[in-house]
């Protein structure tokens, strides 16, 4: 009798939903890890701000949002990959769960090749050879990785930091006569989409200069 084969086979969806368990698991401890990256990259906008540079600054804050963003990504992913694996139905989306589960074991090892440890971290503000090289690496890296919104969003942490850091304050205590709401609205509207524009005009010239660059 105790040569008798288990009546109870391992299916494909089983082995799905380990990998996927494993994958969440993994996540979430890099998500915890990651976080002292993240801080440190917005000590180091803010330290470099404090001096007047604002490049270096912006390359830490787009590093921190291309992380975030990877881990939001591969959060969002695999939840998707849960609720196709409880699929009654697994046959039909087997091959798509395989092929996410492939993609978020690659994303994973990206994740994890971004921590890096907090040394790399510094060499965001540094000024040798060597932390030039890396920073040119870093920005190199990150061209086409983050969507506009995201770089308008990187922008506008950059502009809250540097008030933040050199006391410069909104005028919010001035006696003004009331304006309609909607107004309000409007122009505040008109003007984050100027901006934007603004914005994007600025990275699309600067794209446009660089192969010309020695």
């Amino acid at each position: 009798m105790g040569n008798t084969p288990s009546s109870h086979k391992i299916s494909a969806q089983d082995r799905a939903i380990l990998d996927m368990k494993n994958q969440r698991d993994k996540l979430h401890q890099y998500q915890q890890r990651i976080t002292v990256i993240t801080d440190r990259e917005t000590a180091i906008a803010k330290e470099c701000l404090a001096r007047g540079d604002k490049a270096k600054a912006l390359l830490a804050l787009r590093r921190k949002k291309f992380q975030d963003s990877l881990l939001a990504k591969t959060d969002a992913q695999l939840e998707t990959l849960e609720q196709l694996t409880s699929n009654v139905e697994f046959s039909l989306v087997q091959k798509d769960v395989i092929y996410g589960l492939q993609q978020g074991t690659s994303v994973l090892k990206q994740i994890h090749a971004e921590m890096g440890g907090i040394e790399k971290v510094e060499k965001l503000m540094g000024e040798n050879e060597e932390a030039r090289a890396y920073q040119e690496e870093i920005s190199e890296m990150l061209k086409g990785q983050i969507s506009n919104q995201d770089e308008d969003e990187v922008e506008d942490e950059l502009e809250a930091l540097d008030r933040q850091v050199n006391g410069i304050e909104e005028e919010q205590n001035i006696s003004l006569p009331k304006v309609p709401t909607a107004e309000l609205k409007g122009d505040k509207d008109q003007a984050k989409e100027q901006k934007e524009r603004a914005r994007a005009r600025e990275r699309a010239a600067a794209q446009a200069s660089e192969p010309m660059l020695a």
